[in-house]
């Protein structure tokens, strides 16, 4: 058994009863939250889910980092494409008081993860042209959206972790924000749910320079002028379920 599901005191509610049927790692991941206001972002959510608020304000949260050995349960990793670059762009909803996230979009940098992912997810999944490069300590991440029909939104930032490791309290804006174990998304008309797994977000602070941000350009730009909330994770097993009809 993982060590992974041997720490669920933090979730929200139980497990799914069923089998996991996918797993992969995330390292080197970026979190970049700002506040905004919830009114901005209801026309962009649907109309089933509530947008959830912490501090007076909803909240959206650009995440850049890199997958590796993807596999389904009991299958070795993907050849060639269990490794890729993501850029996710999310909020922060609840379905009849669960809390959860909804992602605006999910950029990654192979056509076939896209596509599958797309099919087996029913999330919004881009193909963006990415690169990141490691001169230790600091992480340089560059993403340019190429998908037809959609805008070629830009993300280019340098960061890195600039504390210790830390784990955050129950009740800190940091634990709200990251301390969530499913995500809901559209198909067609119906509203299904996706569930994860992992252990707690053991995370650093993070400093960052961010060059360039045209991500989520539905909203105006002044929604991203002052200073974000920042943190580091370096290394995340997590699990996935199948997508569930939820109404």
């Amino acid at each position: 058994m993982y060590t992974e599901f041997m720490e669920v005191e933090q979730r929200p509610y139980p497990l799914p009863s069923s089998p996991w049927i996918m797993k992969q790692t995330w390292t080197n991941m970026l979190f970049a939250h700002w506040p905004v206001s919830a009114d901005l972002l209801r026309a962009h959510i649907p109309a089933q889910l509530q947008i959830d608020i912490c501090d007076g304000a909803a909240w959206v949260s650009l995440i850049p980092f890199q997958t590796h050995h993807t596999r389904l349960h009991g299958m070795p990793k993907f050849p060639f494409y269990h490794s890729y670059l993501e850029l996710n762009v999310r909020t922060y909803v609840t379905y009849e008081g669960i809390p959860g996230v909804y992602f605006f979009s999910l950029d990654a940098n192979k056509w076939p993860i896209v596509t599958g992912a797309k099919i087996g997810t029913a999330l919004p999944y881009k193909h963006a042209r990415m690169k990141m490069m490691i001169k230790d300590p600091v992480v340089h991440y560059t993403s340019q959206r190429q998908h037809p029909g959609s805008p070629d939104e830009l993300f280019q930032a340098s960061y890195q972790q600039s504390s210790s490791i830390y784990v955050p309290d129950k009740e800190s804006l940091e634990y709200w924000l990251l301390e969530r174990y499913c995500f809901w998304t559209l198909k067609g008309n119906s509203l299904y749910r996706g569930d994860i797994h992992h252990d707690r977000w053991r995370i650093t602070k993070a400093q960052a320079d961010l060059y360039h941000n045209t991500m989520a350009s539905f909203l105006p730009r002044h929604s991203f002028q002052n200073e974000p909330l920042l943190h580091f994770s370096s290394n995340k097993n997590v699990f996935t379920w199948p997508l569930q009809k939820v109404r």
